[in-house]
């Protein structure tokens, strides 16, 4: 019996080779662990609920603004606010994470209520939550 896969595979997202044994097959496609876990890890920006939940935790422990992000969430939101809104590939560019990862870190700071997408003539803006 011959296998199908041929060593080493490359990641289907980071071009990266791995041995068959270390690749995750899906629908036909092989990718490296790192790459799997954060495909499938996407924050739902437009939940009422965890929306709620956030404010409500913040709330009851006292945090206001910044306070209790990361530290790369403070960076995002600072930038944001700073440029008067930013397109999510500027943020991914900037801070050199993925398009995935910017859109997750842009989810949390949507549940604090710190941000939110407003659309314009050239596409969708990150800004800040109070920005008409």
């Amino acid at each position: 019996m011959t296998d199908e896969i041929t060593n080493p595979v490359k990641c289907h997202i980071c071009g990266c080779e791995l041995e068959k044994e270390d690749c995750i097959e899906e629908e036909g496609k092989f990718f490296c662990e790192d790459c799997f876990i954060e495909a499938h890890h996407k924050i739902q920006a437009c939940d009422p609920w965890a929306a709620y939940s956030k404010k409500f935790f913040r709330k009851e422990a006292g945090l206001e603004g910044t306070e209790g992000l990361t530290e790369l969430q403070k960076a995002i939101y600072e930038f944001i606010v700073s440029s008067g809104g930013v397109k999510k590939e500027e943020i991914a560019k900037k801070f050199q994470i993925s398009i995935l990862e910017t859109e997750n870190q842009f989810a949390l700071l949507r549940h604090c209520e710190l941000v939110k997408g407003q659309k314009r003539a050239d596409g969708v803006y990150l800004v800040s939550f109070e920005s008409k």
